[in-house]
């Protein structure tokens, strides 16, 4: 069934003629009623979804060719799309918006199909895609546990087979966490690639949007239909020599690769030791593939100073913009800092960024690439933070998810890469860190572990 079918690949059977785009969206719409219990999605455009189906085949037929013309995908809950509401899982009096955000408007203009908006937390603050508003996604390799957080629902449409690739949000491993909790490539690309418009310095600088796929060739694909900035943009990047694409097709050269198991100073957290031997059996695979791997820590230095007014201060603008939001009280102290602290700090923050650059960065004198676990511990259970107030919450996730946001400060791209399955049956993952846009070079040894690991053929049943 060509629904099956990776992202890539149902764009080239739509272009032979060997499924319609009616056909593809109606087998979407069909897996996502029959796994409605998973939670993935907030939002089903079913009818309008149908009828741009229709509109892509005859476009199909007419002999146009566009990247994904007639494929369905996904956006997260942040991201606007004319005639939805965009309430980021808190309840309040939401107005549907009334333009499409960049992400959107990129992927129509590739001719991909918006099938829906997925689940996630409020303001997405946490490694889990629960509210009490929007109900919660679940881990479609065990219902019991969460996919992650924030672009959880993301995650699951596509480890769920509802869709081959989704968009999702990463500011402080949002896109990592649940590609790693589900098996996933999950993309965050160097501050500047994809624009957030309407949302033109989001999160003051440390959130970007990118790709979960199975694939490295699909989530490649979708970052290239991604990439781009709007004029009122903040940060501006050249577009890259190379597509991604062609990324994911290029064998790497060989590379100096630090293994790293060091959480940036003040964070504390337990590593599993299930998520320990996963990440050094994906070195030893590295080594095997003739790249030279070592034992080497980022000097990490005050690089929370960086996070914690941007986040903070971040999550105030999203409430304060919204008309009469009804947050959790956990949500709300958030912001509360965010707006006695961390706007007062933020300036001193986005200032350091030279030094945390020159300090962080010296690991790439002698590494290509930074490999670390992309989670402390497994999958949570559903519910595990339900009725926890803001310190338990924020104390247990920091604890359970330490490794990815240090990249969001310092704004460079990273990328999960599924590192195999606990004894229990459940996702971990392993980060490749990259060095201010090189993005390609992650993507080319993602691509390269990928033929030799096989994760795709992994599926949950």
């Amino acid at each position: 069934m060509a629904v099956d079918l990776g992202l890539a690949e149902q764009a080239d059977a739509l272009a032979r003629g060997d499924v319609s785009s009616s056909e593809l969206v109606d087998h979407t719409l069909k897996r996502i009623t029959a796994q409605e219990d998973l939670g993935a999605f907030r939002v089903v455009r079913a009818e309008a979804a149908a009828s741009e189906a229709l509109r892509a085949d005859k476009r199909l037929a007419e002999g146009e060719r566009l990247p994904l013309l007639g494929v369905p995908v996904a956006i997260k809950d942040d991201t606007d799309l004319a005639g939805e509401t965009t309430p980021f899982a808190v309840g309040g009096d939401h107005r549907p918006a009334v333009a499409d955000a960049e992400i959107v408007r990129r992927l129509r203009a590739a001719g991909a199909i918006i099938v829906g908006k997925t689940t996630t937390c409020e303001i997405g603050l946490w490694p889990f895609s629960e509210s009490p508003e929007y109900g919660c996604a679940r881990n479609p390799w065990n219902p019991d546990y969460t996919p992650g957080g924030s672009s959880g629902g993301s995650a699951a449409a596509v480890a769920g087979g509802m869709v081959a690739a989704a968009v999702g949000s990463d500011g402080a491993g949002s896109i990592r966490i649940p590609a790693a909790w589900t098996n996933l490539v999950g993309i965050k690309p160097q501050r500047g690639r994809v624009s957030g418009y309407p949302q033109t310095d989001p999160f003051n600088g440390i959130t970007v949007w990118g790709p979960l796929a199975r694939s490295v060739q699909d989530a490649a694909l979708l970052l290239d239909v991604l990439t781009g900035s709007h004029p009122e943009d903040v940060y501006q990047l050249e577009a890259p020599v190379r597509s991604f694409a062609e990324a994911a097709r290029t064998p790497p050269r060989r590379l100096r690769i630090a293994v790293s198991f060091r959480t940036a100073f003040g964070v504390s957290g337990r590593l599993d030791p299930e998520i320990r031997a996963a990440v050094q059996r994906l070195a030893r695979r590295l080594g095997e593939l003739g790249h030279k791997v070592f034992p080497a820590d980022p000097d990490y230095g005050p690089v929370g100073l960086g996070l914690i007014p941007r986040g903070t201060a971040g999550v105030a603008d999203w409430l304060d913009s919204m008309p009469n939001p009804r947050p959790e009280a956990r949500t709300e102290i958030e912001a509360k800092i965010g707006r006695i602290v961390g706007k007062r700090l933020l300036p001193l923050a986005k200032r350091m960024d030279p030094y945390l650059h020159r300090k962080v960065g010296r690991v790439f004198r002698y590494a290509d690439v930074v490999l670390t676990p992309t989670t402390a511990q497994p999958p949570l259970k559903v519910g595990a933070f339900d009725g926890a107030g803001y310190h338990r919450t924020q104390s247990g996730v920091a604890a359970a998810c330490p490794y990815a946001w240090t990249w969001n400060v310092l704004g460079w791209p990273g990328v999960n890469v599924p590192a195999g399955f606990t004894r229990s049956g459940l996702p971990v993952g392993a980060q490749l860190l990259g060095h201010d846009s090189d993005e390609a070079t992650l993507i080319s040894l993602a691509a390269e572990l990928e033929a030799v690991e096989g994760w795709t053929a992994r599926r949950p049943a």
